[in-house]
């Protein structure tokens, strides 16, 4: 069989993957979903759904630097990427001997897309459609939730020393959107350093448990240079994880609003 993954490559698959290494930890959990754990043979150490996994599985690496002894001793049948979160040099080396799927996620529709198309791949697809299926019922009924509330302007921060916030272009802010969020930063490229002058300005910031683990500490950091501003914690893996955890990510976004 043939398939285009989301960057327009063409995959050629004999077979149905039996030995999959995954290099992006929202796509592993997703394949966890699809009933795929027993074919999962290589992870990142950052894949961290479930949290028995790292532990049943070979740790081939990060998402940005990986071990291709490793990968090639797994003799993997597949091997799964993404655009951002693994680069252009992994993807390159490893396609020279392997068969690799790169997703490009910018959407909830791309993110259903990919749910499908593994489906597909691993023939799996009467869960992916159960998967897509609540997230699309979820989804719908949390925009329901917002019909009668009013926009509010926020800054959704990933990183510190500099200050880097999510700008266009990002599933991120695609979430936010959803959210009836107005992206104070939407104007700027992906992921924007931020000047302190410019935090004096906002109102509403939102501070994500990663890639930069956020905590308590860093609210009163913020609140130094913005005494005004009122700051939250947001659990990072529900606005950047475009997998299966979508399915819980509505009813926390709810559970967001009514904090805020």
């Amino acid at each position: 069989m043939k398939y285009i993954d989301q960057l327009g490559r063409e995959l050629e698959l004999l077979n149905t993957p039996r030995r999959i290494v995954s290099l992006v930890p929202s796509q592993t959990e997703l394949l966890v979903a699809l009933g795929l754990q027993d074919a999962i043979v290589g992870v990142t150490k950052f894949c961290v759904h479930p949290s028995n996994l790292r532990k049943e599985k070979t740790i081939v690496g990060g998402t940005k630097k990986v071990n291709y002894k490793k990968i090639k001793k797994l003799n993997p049948d597949i091997i799964l990427c993404n655009k951002e979160e693994n680069t252009k040099d992994i993807v390159e080396t490893l396609q020279n001997e392997y068969t690799v799927h790169v997703s490009d996620i910018f959407s909830i529709k791309d993110a259903l897309s990919m749910i499908q198309q593994y489906g597909e791949i691993f023939k799996k697809e009467n869960k992916a459609n159960v998967l897509i299926s609540k997230i699309e019922s979820e989804q719908k009924s949390f925009i329901q939730s917002l019909a009668n509330s009013s926009s509010k302007r926020v800054a959704y921060f990933i990183w510190k020393d500099p200050w880097i916030a999510v700008g266009r272009n990002t599933f991120i802010d695609h979430l936010l959107e959803i959210n009836n969020f107005e992206n104070v930063f939407k104007d700027k490229d992906r992921y924007p350093e931020i000047a302190d002058e410019e935090i004096k300005s906002l109102d509403l910031i939102l501070l994500s448990s990663e890639p930069y683990p956020f905590s308590k500490k860093h609210i009163a950091e913020i609140q130094k240079i913005n005494t005004d501003a009122k700051v939250v914690l947001v659990d990072g893996e529900f606005f950047s994880w475009y997998g299966s955890r979508l399915i819980d990510a509505f009813s926390y976004f709810k559970s967001l609003h009514e904090s805020i």
